[in-house]
């Protein structure tokens, strides 16, 4: 069944919504439903399998969260239902919207995801929540290894950005998963883009789903200013500069494509005076969440990150994302940009392709359907940022140099390779193919 609709509906109350939820709906400042969620919510709250396709920043945590938590109310019990995340910041999030909508009315939600002490989880568990947020991977760490802990009468499994839980890094753990759920469940699966993964998944779990298409294949928001420019490969640092300082009082995400390349790009931009931070899959799950604490504080202004970052996660004040290094899948330009202009506001994204990427950034605009306007500069200016950026990259890679040296003593790596990494990366792109992406 294939539902597309463009009826505007004006309260969460219209949709069958109860009375306890509206109010916590209200609370939140959600006055009038999304679309994904004017469209989910009536088969939803019927009881019926669901496979959901919309713009990032629609709306989805809140189509899944209210259904489950109305039925939650009718029938109480705990590991009610399950919520996979393909990221251990995603799952964070989506739990602390669970029990941002269910604060009043007594909902315990524990997160389960790696980096984090596996006994305190434990502990969690033993106090039997209604709802568990997690990644594949420590979930069924959990069910192997916490003794008395199952999910044998779950009523509800989710599936967030399904398309990203279904490669094969998490392919063996979803089916232990799978075979340690009842088949007599609903099932809810979640995602920006439809692939040949996902519709697999759907015949592998779903029974006659209702399948809600809220937007295009691959779309964008109208609210988003999409903009690139083509920029010589060892001028790409200048041209960065020149637009964050051009758009000085932006709230900014810049994507690179490799883990080193955060950390040496936050180095360069601190040098010159931003306030900048990275995040990256290589860092600890406690310097990742405060990177992106600070964030979201608005302590630093400028997040560097690689597409660990691109998915679902709400950093409402996002003004700019800019794509230092293009993504070398076209469909991970739509997570990215997806970061700004969410929920009805506004935003800009600038891509710099320098010769090495044009053919990555080709199948974005064919990706999209359109031709993307040239972002205007002047190459003067640009240019004449050269020597002081050159400068705050020797200092960069001297900083490096020297942890790189303290780690050798303490046995690690020398940050010779790093450099050479990050280098490679974003001077010619070429490299980017054997670098492993996070």
């Amino acid at each position: 069944m294939n539902m597309e609709d463009d009826t505007e509906v004006s309260s969460f109350k219209e949709l069958g919504v109860c009375d306890q939820l509206v109010e916590a709906c209200d609370n939140l400042g959600w006055k009038t439903p999304s679309k994904i969620q004017a469209l989910v919510l009536p088969h939803a709250l019927e009881g019926k399998d669901l496979i959901g396709l919309a713009q990032t920043g629609s709306g989805k945590t809140g189509a899944f969260a209210i259904p489950i938590l109305q039925s939650l109310l009718e029938n109480p019990q705990a590991f009610y239902a399950c919520v996979l995340s393909p990221t251990r910041e995603l799952a964070i999030q989506i739990a602390e919207q669970f029990e941002a909508l269910g604060s009043g009315i007594g909902v315990k939600c524990t997160v389960l995801v790696g980096g984090v002490d596996q006994v305190q989880q434990s502990i969690s568990l033993g106090k039997r929540p209604h709802i568990i947020v997690a990644t594949p991977g420590r979930l069924v760490d959990h069910l192997s290894n916490t003794k008395g802990f199952s999910l044998r009468t779950l009523k509800y499994l989710v599936l967030d950005e399904a398309d990203r839980l279904l490669n094969e890094d998490f392919e063996k753990v979803l089916d232990d998963i799978l075979s340690a759920i009842p088949r007599e469940r609903k099932t809810y699966l979640y995602s920006a883009t439809m692939t040949k993964k996902v519709q697999k998944l759907q015949r592998a779990c779903l029974r006659n789903p209702v399948k809600i298409e809220a937007a295009s294949k691959y779309s964008t928001v109208d609210t988003l200013k999409q903009q690139y420019r083509f920029v010589p490969a060892k001028f790409k640092d200048c041209y960065l500069i020149y637009i964050l300082t051009e758009m000085s009082g932006c709230t900014s995400m810049v994507f690179t494509r490799t883990c080193e390349a955060t950390r040496f790009l936050a180095l360069v931009l601190r040098n010159l005076g931003f306030r900048a931070i990275p995040i990256s899959g290589q860092m600890t799950q406690a310097k990742r969440l405060g990177s992106l604490n600070k964030f979201k504080a608005g302590e630093c202004n400028i997040l560097i990150c690689t597409d660990v970052a691109s998915r679902g996660l709400d950093i409402p004040s996002v003004d700019m994302v800019i794509n230092y290094d293009i993504p070398t899948n076209s469909k991970d330009y739509i997570h990215r940009v997806g970061r700004t202009a969410r929920a009805g506001r506004s935003g800009v994204a600038i891509s710099l392709v320098n010769q090495y990427e044009l053919e990555w950034y080709l199948q974005i605009e064919k990706l999209i359907g359109k031709k993307l306007p040239e972002f205007e500069a002047q190459e003067e200016e640009v240019y004449l940022l050269s020597e002081r950026v050159s400068e705050a990259k020797r200092i960069s890679i001297m900083k490096i140099k020297e942890e790189g040296g303290n780690k050798r003593r303490r046995g690690g790596d020398d940050g010779e390779e790093e450099i050479q990494k990050y280098i490679g990366s974003s001077k010619s792109g070429k490299s980017s193919k054997k670098t492993k992406r996070k």
